[in-house]
């Protein structure tokens, strides 16, 4: 399996949404799929990113993972800048494939 991870840009919360609730729930979305192996959140350039890392067997199915997170995550709050890479040895690389798709 390989290791991939979406990001995300936080902006504004849907009315009644905590903080706190967005992370857990980007990850939990994940997992009900595939295996998480890491998720954060960081302050990048004055803005909110919200990163989950996790395993697929292909492309297609990290596509449909990212996907699922990014929906969910879209419920909480306004959502930019969505990023998928994939691991290959140390470095990470953007998988085009995902940003025209939605």
């Amino acid at each position: 399996m390989s290791s991939y991870r979406i990001s995300l840009t936080i902006g504004l919360l849907r009315p009644g949404v905590e903080p706190a609730a967005v992370l857990p729930a980007a990850a939990a979305a994940a997992r009900e799929r595939t295996i998480v192996e890491a998720y954060d959140v960081a302050v990048v350039r004055g803005e909110a990113r919200v990163t989950v890392r996790f395993t697929a067997d292909h492309n297609d199915d990290a596509l449909d993972i990212a996907r699922r997170v990014r929906a969910t995550v879209t419920t909480l709050a306004d959502v930019s800048a969505p990023s998928l890479s994939r691991r290959y040895g140390a470095r990470w690389h953007r998988l085009v494939a995902f940003a025209p798709s939605y």
